[in-house]
């Protein structure tokens, strides 16, 4: 497992944990959309979950940020920008 192997199914389970999502975290696409079909997240599901990550990781996502649609379209690019970013 690669490190940012391990930093997804972490992210995965931080979704699943704070927004009590009715499915396992290892069963979250990586690729799969956040929003709409994908995963059902709206807005304030996104929220959440930049309050959780920026907690956990000691990371700064804010929301007027022009990047947010790309960092959280999906598990992956999550991922990757919190990999590239985190300061705990």
């Amino acid at each position: 497992m690669t490190e940012n192997t391990a930093l997804q199914l972490e992210i995965a389970d931080l979704m699943v944990q704070a927004l009590n999502l009715d499915v396992a975290a290892n069963e979250i696409e990586p690729d799969a959309p956040l929003y709409g079909d994908g995963l059902g997240l709206d807005s304030i599901d996104i929220l959440e979950i930049a309050l959780v990550i920026s907690k956990r990781y000691g990371l700064q996502l804010k929301s007027d940020n022009e990047n947010n649609h790309q960092i959280f379209s999906s598990l992956r690019s999550l991922t990757d920008y919190v990999a590239a970013n985190k300061t705990k």
